[in-house]
Formats: structure tokens, sequence, C-alpha cells
């Protein structure tokens, strides 16, 4: 089997980013360009905006975050 420059790149990188302590991890997500995605997005976004305690669950989830070296 012949060597492919671009195939050896990606090992070196990947062996690079083992000794780093990385892990590769492959994860299946949504297709962000799939043509229901914003729809879904929506129905979702409406059925939350709709809950009894979005408020508070969104005042707990502020409340929470990390956002320092995030800011300019």
């Amino acid at each position: 089997m012949k060597s492919d420059p671009a195939r050896l790149s990606v090992e070196k990188y990947r062996a690079r980013m083992r000794r780093a302590g990385f892990r590769l991890v492959q994860l299946w997500v949504p297709d962000t360009r799939a043509p229901r995605f914003a729809a879904e997005c929506r129905r979702q976004s409406k059925l939350a905006a709709r809950h009894p305690h979005e408020t508070e669950i969104l005042a707990e989830i502020e409340s929470l975050q990390d956002d320092d070296g995030w800011t300019a």
C-alpha cells in the first residue's frame, strides 16, 4: 500500500495529540444543514418557553456559568 501524504499527516497529528494526553472521540450530532433542523429548533424552543419554571431554570443556568476569559 502506497503512503498517502495526507494520511501520514493525520497519523502524525493524532500521535502528537495522544502524547499530549488527548484521546480521539467521535460523536454523531444533528446536521445543522438538514432541511428540518431549524424547524425542530423552533419547536423545541417554543416548548421550553412554555415550561412553567422557564424563568427559574434560566436564572439557575446563568448563575452557574463561568465566563472567565471569554469576555473582551
